[in-house]
């Protein structure tokens, strides 16, 4: 019994050797087959994309200079409001009493300033007719200085205490809607190390700006007046407009990564848009209609490699010399890249100048026509010699 199932092994084992040796010789005499994409014209688009938040151009936050209750608000949410229209009110009474405080020092003080200025005069009398030392004019005059300066004092604590009471009436700076109010009636506000806000009130809602981080690799590309498209979650199958007014300078950097500022300006005429909405961004950089392109899928394909073969190098990029030096201005220096044609059933290597890409399509600039085919993949026995694709992010650029 033994033997009988040690035999059936045996032959099953054979057969499936057999069977893997006729699909391998057969698969040997196959022909290797290419997947081509045909080269046409069109539009490209190159963008630089990034995410910012959407926040009024003037953004104003009303505060309280004094400490006191919160004694009426004459403005809420999307109140909108005037400049020098009355907000809100602090509890006068406190600053009242001080006022009324205020004006009766200086009452005291001015009658002080009478009896100095009649010494001063009697003393001069004295004086002038020798019936008196010259000791008690000048303690006279002395007094009188001394009166005149305690005016002044009470004069500067009383105009404090009424535009301390001027500040319990609180206005707002500009014309506007109000678009945080952080106080209840009743809450008390304490300004002793710095100033409580109030309200938060945006000037226009119409023209807002998006503050975006943009990434310091992508920075070089962005300029002044570029255009802008960008989208908000709350209207995601919409298409916002804007432009470049503004890439600073000062350096955002977090976990090690930094990024600029880059102010755009929008348009909100329908008041779409609402202040803090995240709004991601594609700054165009460059585009360009009706021309030349093919897939990026055919820039990163290289023909399988026989075993025990070398890899030919790439041709270099035009203007280089010996020595590691390029020749002739920057400007004039493009992309070279290598590609497959396909021409009479057979793949030839061509060399192309590239121009802009969208992440999708290249633009050609040189080397292809309209209706060349181009490989991006191939199928058969010579496809199982292709070495795995380049990590894009690695040192060589040998897939793409």
């Amino acid at each position: 019994m033994r033997m009988k199932k040690s035999t059936v092994l045996v032959l099953v084992v054979a057969a499936l050797f057999a069977v893997g040796g006729w699909l391998w010789k057969r698969g040997g005499n196959g022909e290797t087959t290419y997947q081509t994409v045909t080269v046409g014209k069109g539009d490209i688009t190159q963008t630089v994309t990034a995410t910012g938040t959407l926040n009024p151009v003037l953004n104003v936050q009303v505060g309280s200079q004094i400490s006191g209750i919160v004694a009426k608000l004459y403005a809420d949410f999307n109140s909108s409001v005037k400049a020098g229209q009355v907000v809100a009110e602090i509890d006068p009474a406190t600053y009242k009493a001080t006022v009324m405080q205020g004006e009766g020092d200086l009452a005291s003080a001015h009658a002080a300033l009478e009896l100095a200025q009649v010494n001063e005069k009697r003393a001069r009398e004295l004086r002038e007719q020798n019936a008196s030392p010259q000791a008690n004019l000048d303690s006279a005059v002395a007094a009188l200085h001394q009166a005149e300066a305690t005016v002044k004092v009470k004069e500067g604590a009383l105009a404090k205490a009424k535009a301390d009471l001027d500040r319990c009436t609180i206005s707002s700076p500009i014309d506007g809607m109000v678009i945080s109010r952080n106080v209840d009636v009743g809450q008390t506000v304490a300004a002793s190390l710095s100033a409580p806000v109030i309200f938060t009130i945006a000037n226009d809602l119409t023209k807002m700006q998006i503050d975006s981080n943009v990434a310091e690799a992508d920075v070089g590309n962005v300029q002044l007046g570029q255009p802008v498209d960008f989208t908000v979650d709350a209207f995601p199958t919409r298409t916002f407009h804007g432009k470049v007014v503004q890439v600073r300078n000062a350096p955002i950097t977090v976990q090690n990564v930094v990024s600029y500022d880059t102010v755009i300006q929008v348009q909100n005429d329908d008041l779409k848009l609402k202040p803090g909405m995240t709004a991601g961004v594609s700054v165009v950089i460059a585009q360009r209609t009706g021309v030349l392109k093919v897939s990026n899928a055919a820039l990163r394909f290289r023909m399988p490699e026989a075993p025990g073969a070398t890899t030919p190098k790439p041709a270099p990029p035009e203007g280089f010399k010996p020595g590691g030096k390029k020749g002739g201005p920057k400007a004039d220096r493009k992309p070279v890249r290598n590609v497959y044609v396909l021409r009479d059933g057979k793949p030839q290597q061509v060399q192309v100048k590239t121009g802009i890409s969208d992440g999708i399509f290249t633009e050609i600039l040189e080397g292809l026509s309209e209706g060349d085919q181009v490989v991006i993949g191939s199928t058969g026995p010579s496809a199982s010699a292709t070495p795995p694709p380049a990590n894009p992010f690695g040192g060589g650029r040998r897939g793409f």
